[in-house]
Protein backbone atom coordinates (compact mmCIF):
# COMPACT_ATOMS: atom_id res chain seq x y z
CA UNK A 1 0.00 0.00 0.00
CA UNK A 2 3.19 2.47 0.53
CA UNK A 3 3.96 1.89 -2.77
CA UNK A 4 0.48 2.55 -4.43
CA UNK A 5 0.46 6.07 -1.95
CA UNK A 6 4.10 6.99 -2.44
CA UNK A 7 3.74 8.71 -5.54
CA UNK A 8 0.60 10.76 -3.95
CA UNK A 9 3.06 12.29 -0.93
CA UNK A 10 5.25 14.93 -2.84
CA UNK A 11 3.99 18.00 -1.24
CA UNK A 12 3.12 16.89 2.12
CA UNK A 13 -0.15 15.14 2.26
CA UNK A 14 -1.50 13.21 5.19
CA UNK A 15 -0.58 9.48 4.37
CA UNK A 16 -3.51 8.60 6.29
CA UNK A 17 -5.50 10.11 4.40
CA UNK A 18 -4.50 9.32 0.81
CA UNK A 19 -4.18 5.98 1.86
CA UNK A 20 -7.57 6.25 2.59
CA UNK A 21 -9.11 7.67 -0.36
CA UNK A 22 -6.78 5.63 -2.67
CA UNK A 23 -8.34 2.08 -1.06
CA UNK A 24 -12.10 3.44 -1.46
CA UNK A 25 -11.09 5.45 -4.93
CA UNK A 26 -10.27 1.33 -6.52
CA UNK A 27 -13.65 0.35 -6.75
CA UNK A 28 -14.91 4.24 -8.10
CA UNK A 29 -12.45 4.86 -10.91
CA UNK A 30 -14.00 4.13 -14.77
CA UNK A 31 -12.48 2.35 -17.73
CA UNK A 32 -9.23 4.24 -18.86
CA UNK A 33 -9.37 6.55 -15.92
CA UNK A 34 -6.08 7.42 -14.24
CA UNK A 35 -5.31 9.30 -11.01
CA UNK A 36 -3.10 12.72 -11.70
CA UNK A 37 -2.96 14.25 -8.42
CA UNK A 38 -4.55 14.15 -4.74
CA UNK A 39 -4.56 17.59 -2.73
CA UNK A 40 -5.62 16.98 1.03
CA UNK A 41 -7.08 19.46 3.13
CA UNK A 42 -4.81 20.74 6.02
CA UNK A 43 -6.38 23.12 8.88
CA UNK A 44 -4.59 25.04 11.29
CA UNK A 45 -5.36 23.04 14.19
CA UNK A 46 -5.04 18.96 13.97
CA UNK A 47 -7.03 17.82 10.93
CA UNK A 48 -8.27 14.32 12.19
CA UNK A 49 -10.72 14.01 8.89
CA UNK A 50 -9.55 16.40 6.53
CA UNK A 51 -11.20 16.75 2.94
CA UNK A 52 -9.52 15.84 -0.26
CA UNK A 53 -9.64 16.77 -3.98
CA UNK A 54 -8.90 14.08 -5.96
CA UNK A 55 -7.90 15.25 -10.01
CA UNK A 56 -8.27 11.65 -13.02
CA UNK A 57 -7.79 12.50 -16.35
CA UNK A 58 -11.84 12.47 -16.24
CA UNK A 59 -12.90 13.95 -13.53
CA UNK A 60 -12.66 16.59 -10.08
CA UNK A 61 -13.82 14.31 -7.22
CA UNK A 62 -14.29 15.56 -3.69
CA UNK A 63 -13.76 13.60 -1.21
CA UNK A 64 -15.51 14.50 2.05
CA UNK A 65 -14.82 11.71 5.80
CA UNK A 66 -18.09 11.77 7.66
CA UNK A 67 -19.21 9.76 10.85
CA UNK A 68 -15.84 10.18 12.29
CA UNK A 69 -14.22 8.36 8.87
CA UNK A 70 -16.41 5.12 8.35
CA UNK A 71 -17.77 6.53 5.86
CA UNK A 72 -16.93 9.02 2.70
CA UNK A 73 -18.85 11.25 0.78
CA UNK A 74 -18.09 11.17 -2.99
CA UNK A 75 -19.26 14.32 -5.65
CA UNK A 76 -17.75 14.56 -8.69
CA UNK A 77 -18.26 16.59 -11.77
CA UNK A 78 -16.45 15.73 -15.51
CA UNK A 79 -14.18 18.02 -17.26
CA UNK A 80 -16.85 18.74 -19.36
CA UNK A 81 -19.39 20.14 -16.83
CA UNK A 82 -16.57 22.60 -15.43
CA UNK A 83 -16.76 26.40 -16.68
CA UNK A 84 -13.44 27.46 -14.75
CA UNK A 85 -11.01 26.73 -11.80
CA UNK A 86 -9.95 29.68 -9.54
CA UNK A 87 -7.31 29.33 -6.19
CA UNK A 88 -7.33 32.31 -3.50
CA UNK A 89 -3.94 32.05 -1.75
CA UNK A 90 -4.48 32.93 2.29
CA UNK A 91 -2.07 33.55 4.99
CA UNK A 92 -3.05 29.70 6.02
CA UNK A 93 -3.51 27.75 3.07
CA UNK A 94 -5.92 28.58 -0.43
CA UNK A 95 -8.62 27.94 -1.22
CA UNK A 96 -9.28 25.62 -4.69
CA UNK A 97 -12.95 26.50 -6.59
CA UNK A 98 -14.26 25.76 -9.38
CA UNK A 99 -17.87 27.09 -11.19
CA UNK A 100 -19.93 24.50 -13.55
CA UNK A 101 -21.68 25.46 -16.88
CA UNK A 102 -24.91 24.57 -14.74
CA UNK A 103 -23.79 27.69 -12.72
CA UNK A 104 -23.00 25.50 -9.45
CA UNK A 105 -19.86 26.75 -6.97
CA UNK A 106 -17.76 24.30 -4.91
CA UNK A 107 -14.66 24.99 -3.33
CA UNK A 108 -12.14 23.76 -0.50
CA UNK A 109 -10.21 25.30 1.69
CA UNK A 110 -7.11 24.90 3.93
CA UNK A 111 -5.60 23.51 0.49
CA UNK A 112 -1.65 23.63 1.39
CA UNK A 113 -0.32 26.32 -1.28
CA UNK A 114 1.82 24.31 -3.17
CA UNK A 115 -1.06 21.73 -3.37
CA UNK A 116 -3.58 24.18 -4.22
CA UNK A 117 -1.10 25.60 -7.56
CA UNK A 118 -0.63 21.93 -8.56
CA UNK A 119 -4.29 21.12 -8.92
CA UNK A 120 -5.32 24.31 -10.16
CA UNK A 121 -2.40 23.72 -12.97
CA UNK A 122 -3.42 20.33 -13.65
CA UNK A 123 -7.26 21.60 -13.94
CA UNK A 124 -6.25 24.00 -16.41
CA UNK A 125 -4.14 20.85 -18.55
CA UNK A 126 -7.45 19.00 -18.30
CA UNK A 127 -9.46 21.74 -19.53
CA UNK A 128 -7.34 22.67 -22.61
CA UNK A 129 -6.63 18.87 -23.79
CA UNK A 130 -11.21 19.17 -23.71
CA UNK A 131 -11.04 22.72 -25.89
CA UNK A 132 -8.31 21.64 -28.28
CA UNK A 133 -10.09 18.27 -29.05
CA UNK A 134 -13.46 19.79 -29.28
CA UNK A 135 -12.14 22.72 -31.30
CA UNK A 136 -10.08 19.87 -34.00
CA UNK A 137 -14.00 18.16 -34.60
CA UNK A 138 -15.12 21.00 -35.20
CA UNK A 139 -12.73 22.48 -37.82
CA UNK A 140 -11.92 19.15 -38.89
CA UNK A 141 -12.07 19.56 -43.15
CA UNK A 142 -14.04 17.22 -44.84
CA UNK A 143 -12.82 16.50 -48.15
CA UNK A 144 -15.39 15.93 -50.77
CA UNK A 145 -15.00 14.22 -53.88
CA UNK A 146 -15.90 16.76 -56.59
CA UNK A 147 -17.85 16.06 -58.85
CA UNK A 148 -17.30 14.37 -62.13
CA UNK A 149 -18.28 15.79 -65.11
CA UNK A 150 -18.95 13.38 -68.49
CA UNK A 151 -16.64 14.30 -70.87
CA UNK A 152 -18.49 15.49 -74.19
CA UNK A 153 -16.89 14.63 -76.92
CA UNK A 154 -16.36 18.00 -79.74
CA UNK A 155 -17.30 17.01 -82.86
CA UNK A 156 -16.07 19.38 -85.75
CA UNK A 157 -18.58 20.58 -87.67
CA UNK A 158 -18.26 22.46 -91.54
CA UNK A 159 -19.98 25.49 -92.30
CA UNK A 160 -22.21 24.26 -95.89
CA UNK A 161 -22.11 27.54 -97.88
CA UNK A 162 -23.32 25.62 -101.17
CA UNK A 163 -27.15 24.87 -100.47
CA UNK A 164 -27.46 22.58 -103.45
CA UNK A 165 -25.15 19.62 -101.55
CA UNK A 166 -28.06 19.38 -98.82
CA UNK A 167 -31.02 19.68 -101.41
CA UNK A 168 -32.05 16.04 -102.96
CA UNK A 169 -31.67 15.77 -106.51
CA UNK A 170 -35.34 14.55 -107.03
CA UNK A 171 -37.11 17.58 -105.11
CA UNK A 172 -39.87 19.39 -105.54
CA UNK A 173 -40.99 23.03 -106.51
CA UNK A 174 -39.04 24.33 -103.66
CA UNK A 175 -35.21 22.87 -105.61
CA UNK A 176 -33.53 25.81 -105.56
CA UNK A 177 -31.24 24.61 -108.28
CA UNK A 178 -32.33 25.48 -111.74
CA UNK A 179 -31.86 22.91 -114.31
CA UNK A 180 -32.21 22.29 -117.61
CA UNK A 181 -36.00 21.02 -117.25
CA UNK A 182 -36.96 23.78 -115.34
CA UNK A 183 -38.51 26.71 -115.69
CA UNK A 184 -36.33 30.34 -115.10
CA UNK A 185 -37.60 33.03 -112.75
CA UNK A 186 -38.21 35.20 -115.65
CA UNK A 187 -40.57 32.48 -117.35
CA UNK A 188 -42.63 31.84 -114.14
CA UNK A 189 -46.11 33.35 -113.52
CA UNK A 190 -46.50 35.73 -110.44
CA UNK A 191 -48.32 32.74 -108.35
CA UNK A 192 -45.44 30.76 -109.25
CA UNK A 193 -42.55 33.28 -108.37
CA UNK A 194 -44.67 33.76 -105.07
CA UNK A 195 -44.89 29.79 -103.85
CA UNK A 196 -40.85 29.86 -105.08
CA UNK A 197 -40.47 32.93 -102.44
CA UNK A 198 -42.43 30.97 -99.64
CA UNK A 199 -40.68 27.66 -100.31
CA UNK A 200 -36.83 28.87 -99.78
CA UNK A 201 -38.18 30.28 -96.72
CA UNK A 202 -39.29 27.07 -95.30
CA UNK A 203 -35.79 26.01 -96.74
CA UNK A 204 -34.15 29.27 -94.68
CA UNK A 205 -36.17 28.37 -91.17
CA UNK A 206 -35.65 25.29 -91.26
CA UNK A 207 -31.71 25.54 -91.56
CA UNK A 208 -31.37 24.27 -94.94
CA UNK A 209 -30.14 27.22 -96.44
CA UNK A 210 -28.24 30.58 -95.56
CA UNK A 211 -29.80 34.14 -94.73
CA UNK A 212 -27.39 35.58 -97.21
CA UNK A 213 -28.24 32.52 -99.90
CA UNK A 214 -32.19 33.33 -98.81
CA UNK A 215 -31.47 37.11 -99.07
CA UNK A 216 -30.13 36.96 -102.43
CA UNK A 217 -32.86 34.24 -104.13
CA UNK A 218 -35.45 36.36 -102.55
CA UNK A 219 -33.87 40.19 -104.31
CA UNK A 220 -34.00 37.83 -107.59
CA UNK A 221 -37.56 36.83 -107.04
CA UNK A 222 -38.71 40.00 -106.71
CA UNK A 223 -37.48 42.04 -109.46
CA UNK A 224 -39.75 39.60 -111.59
CA UNK A 225 -42.90 40.42 -109.33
Amino acid sequence: MKDQIKKFLNEEQDPKAIEKITSKLNDLLMKNEEIGYIAVQKKPAITVLPDSIVMTNKRIIICQPKNLGLTMNFTDFTWDEIEGTFVKEHILGSEFSFSTKTEMQASIDYIPKIQARKIFTYAKEQLDILKNGASTNENQIIEETPPSFETIEEVETEEVTNYAEIIPATSNSADISTSAGDKKFNELSQDELFEKLQNYKKLLDNGLILQGEYDILKKEILSYM
